[in-house]
């Protein structure tokens, strides 16, 4: 007989995939989109919200119709693009970028203002970097214990230092909203730049990295049968989506209101630091290190787990736990790069992978009207790839001005959004080779 669970477990384990969501990226990059959207904020946080966190509830629910992990999914294209696909994204949601960056976010933000000397800063980031993910593998080790430890202890704790800062923020506000700046004073602009901003979130991507070891989580819990566990997964994200939404309006809008006070910054862990600095005086610093070191803990676990989890399953010769190790040694010597150089590979890899996972999405919660045929996912991916590819290189500053010169013609491509229009025609090639050649059906059944 298959184990209900009560409301209360159902919350825990909600407050469990929030927290694994919750982190250094959530909290830094709707402030700077704030400050810069001034009375423009509404506009470009629309944006936001889709890309940030609407389509993380829709990822969840794609992740349950293509098969429960990311590599089924994405088979539903080509094996060996799931493979390719598969191995970069868990990669970047793990020690290639998402862990580091974590981890020298948490210390340029609740470490490095505490240090009186600003002499050996990179033997104080070695230190705090081992400490940091020596706790990480600690809490790491055993994936079954991940809703006390995260949806009982950890998630509260924060929820309640993050409230305290968002209530402040709104009863004693810093100042009055400004005037929007560069990209955000165009209204349809504006709306663009949010979207794209989003992507720097990650929780679409960390969607489809996190279906795994939420699935190896809860199955300890009793939860056994495909239906139940897909239910479960739905259940809480929608608790994960209530709590994203609150989370990025309340961080967008201490940026928004924070440049009277503060003026412009240069990045949203100096938005945050400052204004809490503003808001509650020196103690205030000790409340934002506080979030940002619990929201960076959490993330860190997250993505540690999930990604040794992954290559577990494709190389099964070797352990979770040894996966762990070999991942936090990877972690721990790109951290110790600075965060500057971390951040630099991350928006060429989002422009990259961002798009594909969202064209994924739309064609499994559209895969019957086109009957699931492989040509539609393939004709779709190359179409979504190729700008993709041509936004990252762009974006890693090669030959920006001669990709514009030659595909230019590209509706929204100096947007960040033509991928949208070369998806599409993509998809219609796919459609009719798939027709032309009478390609087998491959539903998909979404009931119960």
């Amino acid at each position: 007989m298959e184990k209900k669970l009560s409301f209360s477990q159902v919350l825990a384990i909600g407050f469990m995939l929030f927290a694994m969501f919750l982190g250094a990226g959530n909290v830094i990059f709707a402030p700077m989109v704030g400050q810069q959207a001034g009375t423009n904020i509404w506009i470009a946080m629309g944006g936001f919200l889709i890309t940030g966190v609407g389509l993380v509830l829709l990822a969840i629910i794609a992740l349950t119709r293509g098969g429960g992990t990311v590599e089924k999914l994405t088979e539903r294209v080509h094996p060996v693009f799931a493979t390719i696909f598969s191995i970069l994204l868990f990669l970047c949601l793990g020690p290639i970028y998402v862990i580091p960056r974590t981890t020298s976010v948490v210390y340029e933000i609740a470490i490095h203002p505490l240090i009186e000397t600003k002499s050996n800063g990179s033997l104080y980031l070695f230190i705090f970097s081992v400490i940091f993910i020596v706790l990480t593998i600690l809490l790491s080790w055993n994936t079954t214990k991940f809703v006390d430890r995260l949806g009982k202890i950890i998630t509260p704790i924060f929820a309640i230092l993050l409230l305290l800062l968002i209530g402040k923020s709104i009863f004693t506000p810093m100042g009055k909203i400004g005037q929007p700046q560069g990209e955000y004073i165009q209204s349809v602009d504006a709306f663009l730049k949010g979207f794209v901003q989003g992507y720097y979130t990650m929780d679409v991507l960390a969607a489809f990295v996190f279906g795994g070891i939420f699935i190896k989580s809860i199955s300890s819990l009793g939860i056994k049968s495909e239906k139940e566990v897909s239910k479960l997964f739905i259940k809480a994200g929608i608790v994960t989506i209530i709590g994203l939404v609150g989370l990025q309006v309340s961080m967008a809008w201490i940026g928004a209101s924070s440049v009277d006070a503060i003026g412009f910054r240069e990045n949203g862990g100096e938005v945050l630091a400052q204004g809490s600095k503003v808001l509650f005086g020196q103690i205030g610093i000790y409340i934002i290190g506080t979030i940002i070191f619990l929201t960076g803990i959490t993330t860190n676990v997250a993505c540690l787990a999930a990604v040794s989890e992954y290559f577990e399953r494709i190389i099964p010769s070797i352990s979770y736990k040894i996966w762990l190790i070999l991942f936090s040694i990877l972690s721990l010597i790109i951290t110790n790069f600075g965060l500057n150089k971390i951040l630099t590979l991350a928006s060429p890899i989002l422009l990259l992978l961002y798009p594909l996972a969202i064209a994924l999405i739309v064609l499994i919660f559209t895969n019957n009207l086109f009957k699931g045929h492989q040509s539609v996912y393939i004709g779709t991916m190359i179409g979504v790839g190729f700008v993709a590819i041509l936004d990252a290189l762009k974006d890693g500053i090669i030959a920006p001005e001669a990709i514009y010169s030659i595909f230019g013609f590209i509706p929204l491509i100096e947007n960040g959004a033509g991928w949208i229009i070369t998806g599409l025609i993509g998809f219609l090639i796919g459609l009719i080779v798939a027709k032309s050649r009478k390609e087998p059906s491959t539903m998909i059944n979404i009931a119960g």
